[in-house]
């Protein structure tokens, strides 16, 4: 009897619950500024992922809502059963200041509001909310003299974050050891090479890690998590740092590592 009662207010509890969910998210959806904006660039980043460029020039509060790499917004289409998607902006806070753009890399997901957005064209107007989130949180691992070792993660599109903390600038040439750990299934996957070299003269070393190269690549293979263990070389905890973007097994394993190794969680930064 106990159970025979049980089994139908589990079902309206659940049903309850997700009335509830769904109850919730439409008062954010509702609740969101949406500013219409142009869009000025569309173009191939690599397989699967595109350069979008939008134009927010005419927005001074929006662009200026964007204030630390990191933070990321939603975007939604005109399209009304396109569902708003959330973005990480991939230029840094300076572009948006002085030439009135975000930048953003997108992966083309099929059935996606991602891939309806891929599919845009130049003066297409699509609707952005404010920049939201807080960040990278580079106050805790400043001054560069005091945290000498900066770890950079990424993969796939989470590249994207890491781009506006590279050229935002958070003083890698003034430290003995940045390495930016970049995972991809093949280097056709991977996004920003030709911004490879500005990177590395600003004092970041590149370590390209994919997980199924052709059989010509000689870097490293495998996962970004597996590639950092070979090789982890943390002399001095304490004055080492980290900035994770990606996969959340990646990050999960890549805290796990770097905590086990004495690495203060707090100076393990992730924007989401």
């Amino acid at each position: 009897m106990i159970l025979s009662r049980l089994k139908p207010l589990r079902h309206h509890l659940c049903r309850r619950s997700l009335a509830l969910s769904a109850a919730a998210a439409a008062v954010r959806q509702e609740s969101t500024i949406w500013t219409p904006t142009r869009l000025i660039k569309v173009t191939p980043a690599a397989e699967s992922h595109f350069h979008i460029t939008i134009d927010v020039a005419d927005s001074p509060d929006l662009a200026s809502s964007y204030t630390k790499a990191g933070q990321y917004l939603q975007l939604r289409l005109r399209d009304p059963y396109a569902r708003p998607t959330f973005l990480a902006i991939a230029s840094p806070p300076s572009i948006a200041a002085s030439k009135g753009v975000f930048e953003f890399l997108v992966k083309s997901i099929a059935g996606s509001t991602a891939e309806l957005l891929c599919g845009l064209q130049r003066g297409d107007v699509v609707e952005l909310s404010t920049a939201i989130g807080n960040g990278f949180d580079i106050d805790q691992i400043s001054p560069p003299e005091n945290y000498q070792t900066v770890l950079i993660f990424a993969t796939g599109s989470g590249i994207s974050p890491i781009r506006s903390l590279i050229e935002a600038g958070f003083g890698a040439d003034k430290r003995a050891d940045v390495r930016l750990y970049y995972g991809a299934r093949n280097l056709s996957r991977m996004a920003y090479r030709e911004r490879f070299r500005d990177w590395e003269s600003s004092g970041i070393n590149i370590v390209p890690v994919l997980s199924k190269p052709e059989d010509s690549w000689t870097g490293e293979r495998g996962f970004v998590q597996a590639a950092f263990a070979r090789a982890k070389r943390i002399l001095n905890p304490q004055s080492t740092g980290a900035v994770l973007c990606g996969r959340r097994q990646m990050t999960e394993e890549v805290t796990s590592i770097l905590v086990s190794d004495g690495v203060a969680s707090e100076k393990i930064l992730k924007n989401f």
